[in-house]
């Protein structure tokens, strides 16, 4: 889902003449824009809390956990990089050198993942040098629905105190603390200044993006950890209404008379943590939204684009961007109007999907390969 929000926001941001931006059609679908930075950073703290269960049902220690999620992060983060060098490759001699360190979403998420692996490893029961458990540690206890592994409470606590640290220090270092001593390529990291001297909005630093990985993470900790395992059905909707209450409780709080920032450094919209709590609320409501999708309406009957696309998000957000943004966009850039727009977004959109179902087919002709006993055989040989 968040992959089809992203195509329609930047093909109707891309695409549409000036006057067609004024309509509420164009506002709508840029709001619709804002859930996929949000949702893709939330979904990887819930991912590296089902990896870190998974690896821990294992038997691994602690230190090959750890090494396995930070070599993602690292990954993602160097993706981050080539991305950004190939799109000032593709846009010689408009795009300036300074493209290139451009902080954008891979780039947050790469180190977002890398925080969150340091931080599991920080907060993991101490064990010996084979991997068990020190002695009075448990992986196993009792509760509602029977023998459950216990939920990792430090890493839930240190993951929601680090996120609401996050969001409550965005908005002194976009405005009145910003870390102005520090060269421009590392500040942006931390507001988004980039080369314009002031913070921008339409990039992604981490403040206060990285805060939705670590509301992630405490999320996929609790929930699907231990008490999903035997009981998923009973636990979204818990879920969605705690995210019903996160967000009424956002707007409480932004409607309160007190003020904790000077007027001046207050952007409800953009760095407020009233504004990222709505939107954790929002965040959660999604998730037990598309649970309810895949469980009970026909989201696993046949092909579903939205779980083909979500396996492979990565390189469709890699792709579209070129056919909408680059040089090898499908429609000419801000000349559109709305019907003809949306052709254009069908057409990425299907492309798109031809393509995900491509590289997973891939990816499944070789696994295949590799278990066959012809393939093995072969891997055998040519070891």
């Amino acid at each position: 889902m968040a992959c089809l929000l992203m195509f329609q926001a930047h093909c109707y941001d891309a695409w549409l003449t000036p006057a067609a931006k004024q309509t509420k059609w164009y506002e709508w679908s840029q709001i619709g824009g804002t859930l996929p930075a949000p949702l893709f950073l939330f979904l990887s703290g819930v991912s590296v809390a089902l990896v870190t269960r998974k690896l821990n049902k294992k038997g691994l220690h602690r230190n090959a956990i750890a090494k396995t999620t930070i070599f993602r992060g690292a990954e993602v983060f160097g993706f981050g990089l080539l991305f950004r060098l190939q799109e000032f490759v593709l846009g010689i001699p408009i795009s300036p050198w300074t493209d290139l360190l451009r902080v954008d979403i891979l780039n947050i998420l790469g180190l977002s993942i890398i925080a969150m692996g340091l931080l599991c490893w920080v907060t993991a029961p101490p064990q010996d040098d084979r991997g068990q458990l020190a002695a009075g540690s448990s992986k196993t206890g009792t509760g509602k629905f029977g023998a459950v592994t216990l939920i990792p409470w430090k890493t839930v606590v240190a993951s929601l105190g680090i996120a609401a640290l996050i969001a409550v220090a965005t908005p002194p270092l976009w405005t009145t603390h910003r870390p102005t001593w520090l060269p421009w390529w590392l500040e942006t990291y931390v507001n988004g200044v980039h080369t314009f001297g002031v913070p921008q909005k339409w990039l992604f630093p981490l403040f206060p993006w990285a805060a939705f990985a670590f509301a992630g993470l405490a999320v996929g900790s609790v929930f699907l950890w231990a008490i999903a395992e035997h009981n998923e059905a009973a636990v979204f909707p818990y879920i969605a209404a705690i995210g019903v209450a996160t967000w009424a409780g956002a707007l409480l709080f932004d409607a309160l008379p007190m003020h904790f920032y000077e007027s001046g450094s207050y952007d409800y919209w953009h760095t407020s943590p009233n504004f990222f709590l709505a939107r954790c609320g929002v965040l959660l409501i999604t998730m037990g939204f598309a649970y309810a999708w895949c469980r009970w309406i026909p989201g696993w009957r046949g092909l579903s684009p939205t779980l083909q696309l979500g396996r492979t998000s990565l390189l469709v957000y890699w792709a579209h961007v070129e056919f909408v943004y680059g040089r090898l966009s499908i429609l000419p850039k801000g000349r559109c109007t709305i019907p003809v727009a949306t052709v254009g977004l069908v057409i990425v959109s299907a492309a798109m999907l031809a393509l995900s179902i491509w590289r997973t087919g891939k990816e499944r002709a070789s696994k295949a390969l590799r278990t066959s006993p012809l393939g093995s055989a072969a891997t055998a040989e040519s070891g």
